[in-house]
């Protein structure tokens, strides 16, 4: 079984999926099977009743609304794939009912919060000049985080103060503001130079060992300048990014170019900031002091 596992993570490689999401594909799909496994079933013998079955485990075990669900759209996509290769009759994870999903707002933080998280990283050290350019990009452009670590030096635009961000087929220029293109243009000209390995790399943001950047990497930082901020939210890099969102909306934004700038397709995506928008999160410290 292993094998078509791998088949089917293969061929979500090639659409382009990302690395987070051929993930949790994996070890959803993986846990699926191990499960029936151990109940001497094959996949591709089990019927609806089974994925039925499966959903109520998951249910048992206590796992979230959110974990079930998407547990379930795992399988449905393995299982449209398996049919489509003949290897399964039917899809079992079609129209299949699963717990609903209760959806969370956001959480957001405060400007003064930012402000207090953006002060953190130690400037007289590469590591925190490195930290400081990525916080302020994230906060001034709202992009996600795996956008962030994705971007190379050709996607750097110093002149006209803009970075471009590519998404499967798609890519969208945004501007950044004054103090994320000094803090750019610092990094670029003298801390990445020193940062580098190699000249071959053109990976934009670097660890410290002269590697890209990863997701977990980023999160562990941000996790210790969230705590020395003495910021109580359980923040994660998608939280600046919500902040980003609502703070422009607070800002008088409109809801087209906040949709523009984070790259959602559907404007439904970006409506749910509109509401916290009108929340008192705004802090009249930025008001006198403008990032842009």
């Amino acid at each position: 079984m292993k094998i078509i596992i791998d088949e089917f993570i293969e061929s979500l490689k090639e659409r382009q999926a990302s690395a987070n999401t051929l993930a949790s594909y994996e070890r959803d799909i993986v846990q699926f099977d191990k499960y029936f496994e151990s109940k001497n079933k094959k996949i591709f013998d089990l019927t609806k009743e089974d994925m039925q079955e499966y959903i109520n485990h998951l249910i048992a075990e206590g796992k979230s609304n959110s974990t079930i669900s998407r547990s379930t759209a795992s399988i449905k996509s393995f299982y449209r794939y398996l049919v489509n290769k003949k290897l399964a009759e039917v899809n079992i994870a079609d129209k299949i009912e699963v717990p609903k999903v209760d959806r969370k707002e956001p959480l957001i933080l405060t400007e003064k919060e930012i402000e207090r998280l953006l002060e953190q990283p130690d400037l007289s050290e590469l590591k925190g000049q490195r930290d400081k350019t990525m916080l302020e990009i994230l906060y001034a452009t709202g992009i996600r985080v795996t956008e962030l670590i994705s971007l190379r030096l050709e996607d750097v635009n110093l002149t006209n103060g803009y970075i471009r961000v590519k998404k499967k087929n798609s890519e969208r220029h945004i501007p950044l503001g004054n103090l994320a293109l000094k803090c750019l243009k610092e990094y670029i000209n003298k801390v990445r130079p020193l940062l580098i390995r190699t000249e071959e790399e053109k990976t934009l943001f670097i660890n410290t060992n002269g590697q890209k950047m990863t997701r977990q990497g980023y999160w562990k930082i941000l996790k210790q300048y969230k705590e020395q901020a003495k910021i109580d939210k359980d923040i994660t890099p998608h939280t600046i990014r919500h902040s980003f969102a609502v703070h422009m909306l607070q800002n008088g934004a409109e809801i087209k170019t906040v949709q523009e700038l984070l790259g959602h397709t559907d404007v439904a995506s970006t409506m749910m900031y509109t509401q916290m928008a009108n929340m008192n999160l705004k802090d009249d410290y930025f008001k006198s002091h403008p990032r842009a």
